[in-house]
């Protein structure tokens, strides 16, 4: 089963700092990558980590305050630059368009491919993409201007073919993907074999939940129950519990409540406010409630 990889670009909010930028990641599955919020210096962590978007093909924005989408036109400047081809589509609020589209035209000086926005409605739980190896749902979430997060599911793949019992029963190769699909097969005989004598079950979909900056709000529990990993903003501490609810953030203890009532598999933090120095006490603060967990950082690299 092919990894699925994600490299988070940009583990800082709203005031950057030199070790962490504003939130940017980007996720590849099956042969594509997809960007997730792409903050002031998104490009810059491109180059420094060395990550492939040759098959970025799609953007997606969980709301537009400027730490979370500002580094868009300079990305997409570049990659004129770079001579790219391939149509570039960006899921955002609708006021996204307007806002970037005079300063794509202004600084992009060719058409040398197309970028379109999608409009989506943050707070509506909606399927806002699909392709053959995935499906991305908005998350509704409780903030200063709408905001979502997405959550990325892999789609089924097929069953795995037992090569041992197709041999054995002969089987034709043209009967082989309704097999994998599941169907059984009658032989020459007119002997039916069930599928389970043919093949092994199919690989778990795998999900990554990705929950930008929000209020606590559990109303996300039964959309992300039980993914494979779950990014959600920790921007303060505990201490500073009434700044997060001022501000519609999230403390770490906060998130890893939610993570272990969604009984998910891992839990990493991320979205540090700059006034915190040290992020260790995130760390220690989340395992309070939810073990396994681990601090985002620029440059971290993980699978699912």
């Amino acid at each position: 089963m092919d990894p699925v990889k994600i490299t988070i670009l940009g583990s800082g909010s709203a005031l950057p700092t030199k070790n962490n930028f504003h939130a940017s990641q980007v996720l590849e599955m099956r042969g594509k990558s997809y960007m997730i919020d792409c903050g002031e210096g998104t490009q810059i962590k491109i180059r420094q980590y060395k990550v492939n978007i040759a098959r970025l093909d799609n953007i997606f924005v969980s709301h537009l305050h400027s730490d979370h989408c500002i580094g868009i036109v300079g990305l997409i400047s570049t990659l004129a630059m770079l001579g790219r081809k391939n149509t570039l589509t960006i899921h955002a609020h609708k006021d996204l368009e307007a806002i970037m589209s005079p300063m794509i035209n202004y600084f992009t000086d060719d058409d040398s491919f197309k970028v379109i926005f999608n409009p989506i409605n943050p707070s509506k739980k909606v399927m806002i993409y699909e392709d053959k190896g995935l499906t991305v749902t908005t998350i509704p979430l409780k903030h200063r201007v709408p905001s979502c997060g997405f959550l990325f599911e892999e789609r089924q793949r097929e069953r795995h073919l037992i090569k041992s019992m197709i041999e054995a029963f002969e089987i034709p190769v043209k009967d082989l993907k309704s097999i994998k699909k599941g169907a059984d097969f009658i032989d020459k005989n007119g002997f039916l074999v069930k599928n389970e004598r043919l093949t092994t079950p199919a690989d778990k979909p795998r999900k990554y939940a990705y929950i930008s900056d929000t209020l606590y709000t559990e109303k996300i529990i039964s959309q992300i129950e039980g993914v494979d990993c779950l990014y959600h903003e920790a921007t303060f501490l505990e201490q500073d519990r009434e700044r997060a609810k001022e501000t519609f953030h999230t403390t770490a203890l906060q998130a890893a409540t939610i993570a272990q009532k969604a009984n998910v598999e891992k839990l990493i933090l991320g979205h540090y406010s700059a006034r915190y120095k040290d992020h260790e006490p995130f760390i220690k603060e989340a395992k309070k409630i939810f073990d396994n967990t681990i601090l985002a950082k620029d440059g971290l690299r993980f699978e699912l």
